[in-house]
C-alpha cells in the first residue's frame, strides 16, 4: 500500500499551532487557512536565514517585516495582521512551555493608516431598500435581505446562512451566529421585520417550490443564497436606485454603525451589534461620524 509523505518539520509545527487555535477559538476554515499563509511566509523566511520557527529573536522578526514592506511592497493592514499572527504564535510557544521569552514584545508594530470605511448616507439607503421589486417573490426576497442588513448590520456571510428560527417576529430579535461560533441578539426595528413577515408568507414558498430548506433567505435551487449571489444584487439594486458609488454588502453594515453613531448610540452597544470583540475595531466607525458631522457644519454653517 503506498503511504502519503509525511509532513515536513514546517508543516508539522504549522498544523499543531492551528489545531490549537481552532481547538481554543473554534476559528473557521478560511480564518486559519490566513493564520497558516502569514506564518508560512516567516518559517521560509527564517529557514533561509538558518533559524528555526521557534528560535526567531527580536531584531529576525523585525527584519522579516522590514523585508515584507520594502522588498515585497505589502501594505500597512497586511503588515499589521501578519504580526498579529507572529504574537499569536508566540504566545502559543510560551503556554507549551518551548520557550521562555516573547521576541514579539519588543517590536514596533507597522503604522496603519486610518482607512475610513465606505458608508451610504441615509438617502442613498433608503433608495437601495427602495430598489428591489416588490411584487415579485424574488424581490421581495432581496428587500427584505436589504432591511435585515440595514437594521441588525450583520456580516455577509452571517446574513445569508441565517436560519429561520433565528428571527422571533414576535419579540422582533434577530439571532446570528458569529464568528468563532459566537451568539449575539440583535433588534431588527418594525420595518425589517414588516418585511420579513411579508416575505416568509407570501414569497419564500413560492421561491422553494415545495422544496423544504432551513434557511431564511432560499434560492429557487432551495438552498441558501451565496455570498457572492448577494454581493452580485446589491449592485445590481444599487444600479437601478442611481447610486454610482462602489458598494457591497458590507457598506451596509457600515451604514448600519454609522447611522446609529450619528443618532447618538455610543461605541459599546454599537460593538455588541456589530459582534466585534475588540472594541478598537468599532472605533474607526467614529472616524466616519466625526467626518460626517464636520461635511454637515462645512455646509450649513455660515463660517464653514
Amino acid at each position: 500500500m503506498r503511504r502519503d509523505p509525511a509532513p515536513s518539520p514546517l508543516d508539522a509545527e504549522l498544523d499543531r499551532f492551528c489545531d490549537a487555535l481552532w481547538l481554543e477559538d473554534g476559528l473557521a476554515p478560511l480564518t486559519l487557512e490566513s493564520y497558516r499563509r502569514d506564518l508560512t511566509q516567516l518559517f521560509i523566511w527564517l529557514e533561509k536565514q538558518g533559524v528555526a520557527p521557534d528560535q526567531a529573536a527580536t531584531h529576525q522578526i523585525q527584519a522579516f517585516l522590514a523585508h515584507r514592506a520594502l522588498d515585497q511592497k505589502a501594505v500597512a493592514r497586511s503588515l499589521a495582521r501578519q504580526l498579529t499572527t507572529i504574537k499569536r504564535y508566540h504566545r502559543w510557544l510560551l503556554r507549551e512551555g518551548r520557550r521562555d521569552d516573547d521576541p514579539t514584545l519588543t517590536g514596533a508594530p507597522p503604522r496603519l493608516p486610518k482607512l475610513l470605511p465606505k458608508s451610504l448616507g441615509e438617502s442613498d439607503v433608503e433608495a437601495l431598500l427602495a430598489a428591489p421589486d416588490t411584487d415579485t417573490p424574488l424581490g421581495l426576497r432581496d428587500r427584505a435581505m436589504l432591511e435585515t442588513l440595514y437594521a441588525a448590520g450583520p456580516r455577509v456571510s452571517e446574513l445569508v446562512n441565517l436560519p429561520t428560527a433565528a428571527v422571533s417576529l414576535s419579540d422582533g430579535i434577530v439571532r446570528i451566529f458569529g464568528k468563532g461560533g459566537k451568539e449575539r441578539l440583535v433588534p431588527l426595528g418594525e420595518e425589517a421585520q414588516d418585511w420579513i413577515k411579508r416575505y416568509a408568507l407570501e414569497a419564500r414558498p413560492l421561491i422553494l417550490g415545495g422544496q423544504r430548506s432551513e434557511a431564511l433567505f432560499v434560492t429557487e435551487r432551495g438552498g441558501a443564497m451565496t455570498r457572492q449571489m448577494f454581493w452580485y444584487l446589491i449592485k445590481r439594486h444599487a444600479q437601478t436606485a442611481g447610486i454610482d458609488k462602489a458598494l457591497s454588502p458590507h457598506t451596509l453594515r457600515h451604514a448600519f454603525a454609522t447611522h446609529l453613531l450619528n443618532h447618538g448610540a455610543d461605541l459599546r452597544t454599537v460593538q455588541e451589534l456589530l459582534g466585534h470583540a475588540d472594541i478598537s475595531t468599532t472605533q474607526i466607525y467614529t472616524y466616519v461620524a466625526r467626518e460626517r458631522l464636520k461635511s454637515l457644519h462645512a455646509h450649513h454653517h455660515p463660517r464653514g
